[in-house]
């Protein structure tokens, strides 16, 4: 039989080593990832057995890479086990909700990969195991037998199968025939000894050598004697026989009555996670939408509204509106600051001299202003982060590129007639900026 698989996905290197220590000792081989990136580029070529997620990554997190793995035919199948210090009634029910088949915790102990694997059907169940040759008859091992099994099938199921209830009332019947059976059979034996030992027997011939009278009456006394202590001896061992039955089966309606406990707790307690994660749902769907929010970001004389300090602002703006849940359009608008400028032969346009007065400067405006064109461009680094999120996301967040209204100013300009170059360029450097908002529904 081909190996097992398992890809573990945790930027902790630790965390990886220590879940990849306990799954190779059941001889699973384990690939692991840095990222929710790298686990989805690996998703691409290759197919594990299982998937073990981390919840907290940079970029991409847990629950968004689960739901990128179930939406793509290709890796739906697989099953994926949160792996996470996330705990929590509701925790579990939202990852079951993404796609996840459980959680593990990041304090794990063997036995929780044990269990993980069982459920998983990652090992062989210990149900399918043949039963041994010899079977005790004694209802002590019946129920011990009965118990042990449905223990195993606890384990491995999660919650106690349907027929566990019939299959023991079943297996006790059983044993109470035997005892039955087994009681009658010892007091027919006995019984018949005793009655053949009492029955007098008449002798074929006479005996050869004729018994004194003095010696009979003490002979036949003796064999009265050791009948009746045989008799009294099979009543003994007929009454021990009859009481271990007894007790046998008290302890098995003891055994019965704990199981049924049991079912009923575990059922009630499933019920009641299923009313949470229900309530935990319906607030969720009708929970009010998020505030609108602004974020302003500078942009220097010289660079591109959206160079890579501000894109990467943009993109932790992004992650934290999806970790929050929040659905929306996410509104860029690019405003160009009007510089006062003069033209070098050798630099093209720069920044006039400070001291110099405003009214002198050779030009005004801005060399990065694409709106002045009358287009704006898209750049490409935005382009593809939109289409990221967009895909990532299905649509619930979306992201558009707009030119800022150049009559909607953060500084107003002082006179140019009075004021100097620097003046200027401090009101235009006020008013050259990205700003980024939540403004509403996609």
């Amino acid at each position: 039989m081909a190996a097992k698989r398992a890809l573990v996905v945790d930027d902790s290197k630790s965390a990886r080593v220590v879940l990849s220590r306990m799954l190779e000792k059941y001889g699973i081989v384990v690939d692991v990832a840095e990222s929710a990136e790298a686990a989805l580029e690996y998703l691409g070529t290759s197919r594990p057995d299982v998937v073990f997620m981390d919840h907290l990554m940079p970029g991409m997190d847990g629950l968004q890479a689960v739901r990128e793995i179930k939406a793509n035919p290709a890796t739906a199948a697989i099953p994926i086990m949160m792996y996470t210090s996330q705990e929590g009634d509701l925790y579990a029910g939202l990852a079951r909700a993404s796609g996840a088949v459980g959680v593990l915790p990041k304090s794990i102990h063997p036995i929780d990969v044990t269990k993980a694997l069982y459920q998983l059907q990652l090992l062989p169940d210990r149900r399918d195991r043949a039963p041994p040759v010899l079977q005790p008859v004694d209802g002590a091992g019946a129920v011990a037998e009965a118990a042990a099994e449905a223990e195993a099938a606890t384990l491995v199921a999660g919650q106690p199968e349907p027929q566990l209830h019939g299959h023991i009332e079943h297996l006790l019947r059983e044993q109470s025939i035997e005892l039955r059976r087994f009681v009658v059979a010892t007091l027919d034996s006995h019984t018949h000894r005793i009655v053949t030992e009492l029955r007098p027997r008449e002798p074929a011939e006479p005996p050869a050598v004729p018994v004194p009278p003095d010696v009979e009456p003490e002979s036949r006394s003796a064999g009265w004697v050791v009948a009746a202590v045989l008799a009294l001896a099979a009543l003994a061992g007929t009454g021990i026989v009859y009481w271990q039955s007894r007790a046998a089966g008290v302890r098995t309606e003891q055994a019965l009555a704990e199981t049924a406990a049991a079912s009923r707790e575990l059922s009630a307690t499933v019920e009641g996670l299923r009313q949470q994660l229900e309530r935990a749902t319906a607030a969720a769907a009708t929970a009010a939408p998020a505030p609108s929010r602004t974020i302003v970001l500078s942009v220097p004389f010289g660079e591109a509204p959206l160079g890579a300090p501000r894109l990467d602002a943009l993109r932790n703006f992004v992650n934290q509106l999806e970790r929050e849940g929040v659905v929306g359009r996410i509104r860029v608008e690019v405003y160009a600051g009007s510089y006062c400028l003069d033209a070098v032969p050798e630099h093209g346009l720069v920044l006039a001299a400070p001291a110099a007065p405003a009214a002198q400067c050779e030009q005004f405006g801005n060399p990065q202003d694409d709106a002045a064109n009358g287009t704006l461009r898209q750049p490409l680094g935005f382009a593809n982060l939109a289409a990221t999120v967009r895909r990532r996301t299905s649509g619930n967040i979306a992201l558009e590129l707009v030119a800022g209204s150049r009559e909607r100013l953060a500084a107003a300009y002082p006179p140019a007639e009075s004021a100097t170059a620097g003046q200027w360029n401090a009101a235009a450097q006020a008013n050259n900026r990205v700003e980024i908002s939540l403004v509403g529904g996609p």
